[in-house]
């Protein structure tokens, strides 16, 4: 028999809320999974995916996460694990140098035998590169057999990933998959294998509102498992909770016709909100309220954190007609006016949308303009002129480049999100500076964009005008 916790999804130094006190909830709530782990004395920890919420965790939070796998280590419990999308580097991964100070154990192909369990690992693999996947897996003789991978797979909701195929393909066949990425904990039977999804070790987003937790895996000997356990006689799977962090106010606000921000105010007044983060979501009918006035109360009763929001559709009457276009509609226009090649929009919509996590963007812009230098070449960054169609031509090269699953630690839905502190703006110009980017400077003397062409003595020719326009455009938006 083998037991083990499957947890994920800690997003270990993610300042939620900009916040100082919610990043250390983070590590918190893992080093609380890992006090369960010893305590109930398991055969291993094994983590599927986002152990961090970014890919250059700082200094005190790879120090926390050294510690707490250190006290699984001491305990003589194997920690194993498999790389998420938030944490994806370029080159070596976090894993590989926990595994070389004898921390953790980076799963792949091959098994990696606990008990009477093989386990073994498929890191987060981009949608657009699922193709060259070959699911090749080294056989064992091991009673049992489970899958570690993070990803959003079928049957669950928002799913991009065939669990069938997988298991299909696989050359070795599982008992178990065991997930990361979508953060609400969820069990289902699949081609006489149990695919489960353990959850986040806390709230990533305020519409988390369960109770965060992880699995309890037992492999074998069914008649030992936990009463409140699903599964077969090889498998069944238990949820357990992390006490929690930090306490999170939910007030719900219904407002009747009349009523506004004082009586918003006086739901919050029935809450203690000491050290909390206060979530007040309004629905109903009633009037506008001012936000910053319920937050301010919630403040100054000495919550951490305090977000408005507000569900309702107000038809305000006004005096003064003003119309508004829409913010993203007015971007793409003044792109295609700008002329800027299939390239740079490419990079447009890597670091505008929001499909590409902000810890992968500078990854995911190098990775474009790569493969457009070795399909088209220079050519590439030629400038286009405004036939209104450019947006959507080039959407399609762009979804392929996706590189990530996932906004604010997740969305309403349950998945991974990008943090919104990275400037995403740094991220782009960090791009155009590295050295397998270096596309703006591929010809400094055709252009330069602090000069009015008009001011230029020496004007290009007019065949050429254009191409050197659209390579200042491309240069000023890097």
């Amino acid at each position: 028999m083998t037991r083990v916790i499957h947890t994920g999804d800690t997003h270990i130094g993610y300042r939620q809320y900009h916040s100082p006190e919610r990043r250390r909830d983070f590590l918190a709530a893992f080093e609380r999974v890992v006090d369960d782990a010893v305590e109930a004395d398991v055969d291993a920890v094994v983590h599927a995916g986002d152990l961090f919420h970014d890919r250059r965790p700082e200094l005190l939070d790879l120090q926390g996460t050294v510690s707490a796998l250190r006290d699984l280590a001491d305990a003589g419990i194997p920690f194993l694990a498999v790389v998420g999308n938030h944490e994806t580097k370029r080159d070596g991964q976090w894993l590989d140098l926990f595994e070389d100070l004898g921390l953790a154990t980076r799963l792949g192909a091959s098994p990696e035998i606990i008990g009477e369990t093989a386990f073994y690992g498929l890191d987060f693999v981009p949608e657009s590169r699922r193709d060259d996947l070959d699911y090749e897996f080294e056989p064992t003789d091991a009673d049992h057999r489970a899958l570690v991978s993070h990803g959003l797979f079928e049957p669950f909701a928002h799913a991009d990933w065939d669990t069938e195929e997988v298991l299909a393909e696989a050359t070795v066949d599982f008992d178990a998959v065991l997930l990361g990425d979508n953060h609400a904990p969820g069990k289902r039977e699949v081609e006489d294998a149990w695919v489960t999804y353990c959850g986040s070790t806390e709230r990533a987003s305020a519409d988390e509102r369960d109770d965060r937790g992880y699995n309890i895996v037992r492999f074998g000997d069914a008649a030992g498992a936990d009463a409140d356990a699903t599964g077969t006689d090889a498998v069944s799977i238990a949820r357990r909770a992390v006490a929690d962090t930090r306490e999170f106010a939910f007030v719900d606000v219904e407002l009747a016709d009349g009523e506004g921000t004082e009586r918003v105010r006086e739901r919050v007044r029935e809450y203690d909100v000491e050290d909390a983060v206060v979530i007040v979501t309004v629905e109903g009918s009633g009037e506008e309220i001012t936000p910053a006035a319920v937050e301010e109360l919630a403040l100054e009763r000495d919550a951490l954190v305090a977000r408005v929001n507000d569900r309702r559709e107000i038809d305000s009457e006004t005096d003064v007609s003003v119309s508004f276009a829409d913010p993203d509609d007015a971007v793409r226009e003044r792109l295609r006016e700008l002329g800027l090649s299939p390239a740079a929009r490419d990079i447009d919509e890597a670091v505008r949308e929001s499909k590409v996590a902000d810890s992968n963007v500078r990854e995911t812009v190098e990775t474009q303009i790569r493969e457009r230098l070795d399909g088209d070449g220079l050519d590439a960054f030629e400038g286009v002129e405004d036939d209104g169609t450019a947006d959507n031509a080039d959407a399609a090269d762009s979804a392929d480049a996706e590189a990530s699953t996932d906004d604010e630690g997740t969305a309403a839905d349950g998945r991974d999100v990008a943090d919104p502190e990275v400037d995403v703006t740094d991220a782009a110009d960090a791009e155009a500076e590295d050295d397998d980017a270096d596309i703006a400077d591929a010809d400094d003397s055709d252009a330069d964009v602090t000069t009015d062409s008009g001011d230029e003595p020496d004007a290009e020719p007019p065949a050429e005008s254009a191409q050197n326009d659209s390579q200042a455009s491309m240069e000023e938006y890097l």
